[in-house]
């Protein structure tokens, strides 16, 4: 059998996979099986920060690989400790945990906000208000606190405690911290699953002032919108706010699993000896590649992230067939006449990959696709939008 018919044998059918077998890569381009190139404009959902085959990155993880590979929690690791430092030094967070994953990570985020809460208020008190399009997982809990029906259908009973409301109306949020007496709000700077949608800066401003009033925690979910690809380190920077805890995953790692949850002051000690843990986590390679991504997101590679951000949206916002165009720095969503798998189909014919998110085309590009090779890949997905415009 071919890697096409075992996948399909012997992989459980939870992923809509594209028709195409990835065999290798540099940077912005792919390789398939027969040897086709394409621009990459996904990075595997925002994770390969760099690219593919990053060179500095592989020779990070390759140190730390001839030095050892694990050791468990059971001991100390300079690689841990020192992303752990980096991460802090950069956010103004006090501690961080280290996992394996964004759902994670976030599962982490919200079993601090209950401890907390239990140590400060009570057991009684424990609810946690989502947003309505929100994403923040696939394990039975997270699941619990995405604001997506669709994704909860044959799973549920689901976790209890959350409640979600619309996103971008604070009084809705200020009415259910009052209503269900919420220990938090947690949410996501822009909406990635949900269409790739930012919150209004106003919204995020109205949840800080929310948090001085009446202490609720604020978790900012920055699993696919953190370590620069909004235009700035982590999303919640673009609103001058500062969450308790903050999550992150994905282009961290830069293609190694690994996620973090970031503790604030308030949260900073809510964990003691056993009472969490995670056998990966802190990994010593995954934090060595994890540290050498961190370091090379600087004031630069962000400018030029707004920059390239602010050309794709000049290149397709008036193009032919595109209804509008949504997003933040490198995460961008468009919303066209023609379907947007269709529009991916006829991209990938030509050497193009990009993703969807919902009925939107999704762009991810590594942060530092040289801009050649950005301009070729928007020209493919114009004429694409444009032909799908028209045959519809």
């Amino acid at each position: 059998m071919n890697t096409f018919e075992k996948d399909g044998q012997y992989v459980a059918h939870t992923y809509a996979r594209f028709p195409l077998q990835i065999v290798s890569g540099k940077g912005s381009v792919l390789v398939d099986s027969q040897g086709k190139e394409y621009i990459d404009l996904g990075t595997g959902i925002a994770v390969n920060t760099f690219g593919t085959a990053d060179g500095e990155w592989i020779e990070a993880v390759t140190d730390q690989l001839k030095k050892f590979s694990h050791t468990s929690n059971l001991f100390y690791s300079s690689p841990c400790a020192d992303l752990a430092e980096k991460l802090c030094q950069r956010t103004g967070m006090k501690r961080v945990f280290f996992s394996n994953s964004g759902a994670e990570a976030n599962e982490c985020a919200i079993k601090a906000a209950r401890g907390f809460a239990a140590q400060k208020w009570g057991k009684d008190r424990h609810v946690i208000v989502t947003l309505n399009n929100s994403f923040h997982g696939r394990t039975i809990t997270t699941l619990a606190a995405t604001g997506q029906e669709v994704f909860h259908k044959d799973f549920t009973p689901l976790t209890p405690g959350f409640i979600s409301v619309p996103a971008n109306d604070i009084e809705a949020v200020r009415q259910a911290v009052k209503e269900y007496d919420a220990i938090a709000v947690m949410f996501e700077t822009v909406q990635g699953e949900g269409g790739v949608l930012p919150l209004e800066e106003s919204f995020v401003q109205g949840l800080a002032q929310l948090r001085e009033e009446t202490e609720v925690l604020l978790i900012a979910d920055e699993v696919q919108t953190g370590n620069g690809r909004t235009g700035r380190l982590y999303g919640y920077m673009n609103y001058e706010i500062l969450p308790d805890i903050v999550t992150t995953a994905k282009g961290l790692g830069g293609g190694l699993p690994i996620g973090a949850t970031l503790l604030g002051e308030r949260v900073q000690d809510v964990y003691q000896p056993g009472s969490h843990g995670s056998t990966f986590g802190g990994n010593p390679v995954a934090c060595a590649g994890a540290l050498n991504i961190l370091n090379r997101i600087n004031d630069a590679l962000l400018a030029d992230v707004r920059k390239k951000s602010e050309f794709i949206f000049d290149t397709l916002s008036q193009a032919e067939g595109v209804i509008s165009v949504s997003g933040m720095g490198l995460m961008i969503g468009v919303e066209t006449v023609g379907d947007a798998k269709e529009i991916l189909a006829k991209c990938r014919e030509r050497g193009v990959i990009a993703l969807t998110a919902k009925n939107k085309v999704r762009l991810l590009p590594p942060l530092n696709i040289p801009m050649d090779l950005l301009e070729q890949a928007l020209a493919v997905l114009k004429d694409a939008i444009a032909l799908c415009a028209i045959a519809k």
